[in-house]
């Protein structure tokens, strides 16, 4: 073995690794937003959370992207600590599927259908299949589905060269001695941790066993506490991770910790106390890439078996670790961790706009109570909420920018888009709705009272305000697209309310049925109104244009109010009757 060599092992490594990368961003855009709707439908059912974290951690085939996304949930305050446990013992099963793959490579037959089990025969098929649907395909799902295919062979090809760099170890006497201080559990467990600790990965740490064993210089008493370290090696990520984040967070951290440290030891001590009096056989047997992935299966389903019955013990742990602080800050607005995995943040940052838009709409209905009841109290929720609004728009802003200039699948593409274009909106009705406050503050201080008239044409815009409001709010938090176009015929309709509004005002004031001071006061209500149906606007056509994948606004608005909508021109009309307002003639 020359240096040459181990520049091949490098290379192997670093082809395993970014094809590991490559395939995990594709499998993951192919689940899309649907691992987050996974992970908040868990209940406190552990066995439902163990199948959980073993599907989500094949699917994206890494424990340490879904550690790290738990630390990001429980940190965002989306999750509960007892609710990752049973997740992280399902991925701690769900990442040995990769071992098992990387163990088809040992098969040896003259037979064709054996030899197309091999990965090193059918990768590269795989990987030709792929870069046709990547080059040749229109939709991003194909495209993804062709990237997995792609990463698959790069990591397969890592493999090979992983495994012809080792080849020539079998026959240096040197490589035999070193192996025999492998015979020392203890430096076994020690130097699986170590090594999976520097490279953050089980999957590529137990692949360069698998490629070791084929020397045939590994015995199953080496393999075994080299694989319950590599378990332990891999907590690494999630310790890295759970800096700078809330103590529950943190504990995330010690649970996956503690389940492995535990599971080690019991197994350890069980396995090799129990081998000084039995003397197992296989124990100095060569291990091949097959024994490997079962070692690693048994002793993870194994520990997970032991420990899935204290899992409110290993709760128990963590909180003695992590001990309570009085005044720290219980979670994080949306987690920069989630942006390791684009589709849960991008589905958590839509949460978030959801709930601003029915902070914005309490906001403004508040402050529509103020003209008719002032209350110093509602008051103050106004404009509470008007600063959570201010913060929502900052903090999503920052993190949709950040996710729009990563790889993203189209249909995530278009949440970013509809999300960015929608927060500025949800945001200044925050601000009109302190306009309405002020204005009924200023009616309460002056003692200012309106015409009978007067007040129940505002009844009717505000009634009709409300109704655009839970239209809006109720369409974006369904995504419902038929809701959202009912949205602008009743904004015109509030328009023609506040024109008429406007011409009986000034009616009014010919008669001397008004004054100019009502008028500053009633101006400034029927502007902020009028502000916010736009508002309302904007967010329904930024929801139907982003769903059509078009960003013409101006074009849209034209097309649906032309004279031969009639979807359009009903809605108006039926809105038209339902408010209608009492000209001076008619008082």
């Amino acid at each position: 073995m020359d240096i040459f060599s181990i520049f091949t092992l490098c290379g192997g490594l670093a082809f395993f690794l970014y094809g590991m990368s490559v395939m995990s961003s594709g499998l993951e855009k192919v689940a899309g937003g649907r691992l987050e709707q996974m992970l908040k439908k868990m209940t406190d059912n552990p066995f439902k959370s163990l199948l959980l974290g073993a599907g989500i951690t094949i699917a994206i085939q890494s424990s340490s992207a879904m550690t790290v996304m738990l630390v990001g949930l429980v940190n965002s305050g989306i999750m509960e600590l007892g609710q990752t446990v049973g997740v992280i013992m399902g991925s701690n099963i769900g990442t040995t599927l990769t071992a098992w793959i990387l163990s088809l490579t040992g098969i040896e037959s003259e037979a064709v259908w054996l030899r197309m089990l091999k990965p090193e025969s059918f990768s590269p098929v795989v990987a030709f299949i792929g870069i046709l649907m990547i080059m040749a395909s229109k939709g991003d799902r194909r495209r993804s589905a062709g990237s997995i295919m792609v990463g698959f062979a790069v990591l397969m090809y890592g493999m090979e060269l992983m495994s012809d760099s080792m080849s020539p170890l079998a026959d240096m006497p040197e490589f035999s001695a070193i192996l025999t201080a492998f015979t020392n559990p203890l430096l076994g467990v020690v130097v699986g941790a170590l090594f999976t600790g520097v490279i953050q990965s089980s999957a590529a740490s137990v692949a360069i066993l698998q490629a070791l064993s084929r020397t045939g210089g590994i015995t199953y008493g080496m393999a075994l506490p080299i694989i319950m370290g590599q378990n332990i090696g891999t907590c690494v990520t999630a310790l890295l991770s759970s800096i700078g984040v809330n103590r529950n967070a943190r504990r995330v951290a010690v649970v996956h910790v503690s389940f492995n440290l535990i599971g080690t030891v019991v197994f350890l001590g069980l396995f090799f106390g129990t081998d000084m009096f039995l003397h197992f056989a296989f124990m100095d047997v060569a291990i091949d890439p097959v024994g490997i992935a079962m070692v690693h299966s048994i002793f993870n389903i194994a520990t997970t078996l032991l420990l899935l019955p204290f899992n409110k013990q290993l709760v128990k742990i963590a909180n003695v670790v992590i001990k309570e602080q009085a005044g720290e800050q219980k979670f994080t607005f949306v987690d920069s961790r989630l942006l390791a995995t684009p589709s849960v943040a991008i589905a958590e940052c839509n949460s978030k706009t959801i709930e601003m838009a029915q902070i914005a709409r309490d906001t403004i209905v508040k402050a529509l109570s103020l003209l008719d009841n002032y209350d110093q109290a509602v008051a103050d929720e106004v404009k509470v909420n008007e600063d959570e609004l201010d913060l929502y728009e900052d903090k999503l802003g920052t993190t949709l920018v950040k996710l729009s200039s990563k790889a993203l699948s189209d249909p995530d593409s278009r949440k970013v888009s509809k999300q960015l274009h929608t927060i500025g909106d949800f945001e200044r009705i925050g601000d009109h709705a302190v306009n309405l406050w002020k204005a009924a503050e200023e009616i309460h201080v002056k003692g200012i009272r309106f015409s009978a008239q007067a007040e129940d044409e505002i009844h009717t815009l505000t009634d009709a305000l409300r109704e655009i409001l839970d239209i809006t709010t109720r369409a974006f938090s369904r995504d419902d697209l038929r809701l959202a176009k009912q949205v602008e015929p009743l904004e015109q309709v509030i328009d023609c309310l506040i024109a008429d509004i406007k011409s009986n005002h000034i009616a009014r004031l010919q008669s001397g049925h008004c004054t100019i001071e009502m008028g500053f006061v009633l101006s400034d209500i029927l502007t902020n109104c009028e502000r916010v149906s736009d508002h309302c606007s904007n967010i329904a056509v930024a929801q139907i244009e982003t769903e059509q994948n078009a960003y013409q606004a101006h074009e849209y608005l034209n097309g649906v109010k032309n004279a031969g909508n009639e979807d359009f021109q009903e809605a108006f009309d039926n809105y038209r009757a339902r408010y209608q307002l009492e000209s001076v003639a008619d008082v």
